[in-house]
């Protein structure tokens, strides 16, 4: 990169140097003739108040002849009808007629005219300039030879070689500086870069003075922090199918292991008496239900994870499914000895009728059972704006600090001693978190250990696109 700015600078210089070279010496060429024209024109109306045009002009002319041809001019004076009346470097009588010389037809038409031409007869380039008499009807017309700036080229071509070299030196000079304030924060970004190795280390990044390569370093290091986070995340989630799989296993083996134990027992036949057989036929039963409902609870999450929920959402009315989801609860309620309250007006919402009842279902279920005998279960639907408002408060037991972030994980359970005996897959949080967020809603959790805990959910009236999966 360094090489590449420097060849580019390189050449942007010499065009820009001979650029200026051509540009100074068009203007000094049209400087040097536009004075040349000038002191000419000047030294004709000189001559012109000379000049004695009652007597001869021929040798009046003849007599300047030493003067002005000294460096090849020549004076010529020319009559209207461009017939030469005199001229200091050849006969008069042997020049043509100057009539349609373009500086002799500029000066009858404005009083002064110029023109610049190759005479063949001197061999070399002429400057002419014509100028009207103010005392007599002629025109007087002074050529010198004119080279313009090509005559000094001799005299200037080491001064601008000399300034040339220069201006390498300097440019070379300001270019090594620039390309090391350019490169420096560059290479500075690079070793950092080279530093992580995989760790994904926070990059240290000194601010440079351009902003745009001050940029890069700070989206090099947003990128690290950024990719650091989703590694992390990665890991985060590898933990979480690793303990969902232990925990799935677990959950699933020990209703297999009752199954398989009881199936055994009954498939010996030493046990004769039918109340014994009955009730490990029983217990059987219990067990496969209890699987199959792990089972279609494990499904349930990878669907909702997945977003492989077809149904589409349809009006639910929350007044009649809570009526309902309380019949369903009543026994559980009445052996536990906890009183359920339910304070919901007419509200319809936009849901998925099966997944709205798992919710209320599971959150109302763990009010109950992780009360106390005489406890009390608060239900409170309420609309505000576009939103509706669902608080499943209880004064049970309530949930420790440290707990509160991980209850909504799959297969977590504060009192594991407490859950296995209350029953359940262990999964029911966890769904009611995915349900809430495929919904585009939220929930929050308040609880005080001893004292009860409160679930607010908030859900859109309306549904909208399913949300994103979630880890």
């Amino acid at each position: 990169m360094r090489k590449a700015i420097f060849i580019q600078f390189i050449r942007v210089l010499l065009a820009a140097l001979l650029l200026n070279s051509i540009i100074f010496y068009i203007a000094s060429s049209s400087r040097m003739l536009k004075t040349a024209r000038k002191d000419m024109l000047y030294t004709l109306e000189t001559l012109d108040c000379i000049l004695d045009y009652h007597g001869s002009l021929d040798k009046q002319i003849k007599q300047m002849e030493t003067i002005i041809g000294k460096n090849q001019s020549r004076l010529t004076l020319i009559l209207p009808d461009g017939k030469v009346a005199a001229d200091t470097g050849v006969d008069a009588s042997e020049m043509d007629n100057h009539l349609a010389r373009e500086e002799v037809v500029e000066a009858i038409k404005t009083g002064k005219g110029h023109a610049a031409r190759y005479s063949h007869t001197l061999k070399k380039t002429m400057l002419y300039v014509a100028f009207r008499s103010s005392h007599q009807d002629l025109i007087l017309r002074l050529g010198v030879p004119f080279l313009g700036l090509r005559e000094y080229i001799t005299l200037l071509l080491p001064a601008a070689w000399f300034s040339f070299a220069i201006a390498v030196l300097v440019s070379l000079g300001a270019t090594d500086r620039l390309v090391s304030s350019v490169t420096k924060p560059i290479l500075q970004l690079a070793r950092e870069m080279k530093k992580v190795h995989g760790g994904f280390m926070d990059l240290e990044i000194t601010p440079g003075p351009y902003e745009e390569i001050n940029l890069i370093g700070i989206t090099a290091a947003e990128m690290s922090v950024r990719l650091k986070q989703y590694v992390e995340q990665l890991e985060k989630e590898r933990t979480i199918r690793q303990e969902f799989f232990s925990n799935a296993s677990h959950e699933l083996k020990t209703p297999l292991t009752s199954i398989q134990g009881y199936a055994e027992l009954l498939e010996q036949g030493n046990i004769k008496d039918e109340t014994i057989k009955q009730d490990f036929i029983c217990r059987i039963r219990k067990e496969s239900v209890h699987m199959t409902s792990l089972i279609n609870d494990i499904l349930m999450i990878s669907r909702l994870e997945a977003n492989e929920i077809k149904e589409s959402p349809v009006a639910v009315d929350l007044q009649k499914l809570f009526s309902e989801i309380l019949i369903t609860l009543e026994p559980l309620a009445k052996e536990l000895e906890v009183i359920v309250s339910i304070d919901c007006p007419p509200i319809t919402i936009e849901a998925i009728p099966q997944q709205m009842h798992q919710l209320c279902l599971n959150l109302l279920t763990n009010a109950v059972k992780y009360n106390r005998p005489g406890g009390n279960v608060w239900v409170n639907i309420h609309k505000t704006g576009e939103k509706v408002i669902l608080m499943v408060q209880d004064n049970g037991v309530g949930i420790p600090k440290e707990a509160q972030e991980r209850i909504f994980e799959r297969f977590y359970r504060v009192d594991k001693s407490r859950s296995r005996k209350q029953g359940g897959t262990g999964l029911g949080l966890s769904i009611v978190k995915h349900i809430v967020n495929h919904a585009h809603g939220k929930i929050e959790l308040s609880s005080v250990p001893g004292k009860g805990s409160c679930f607010t959910i908030t859900l859109p009236v309306c549904a909208a696109a399913p949300a994103g999966p979630i880890p």
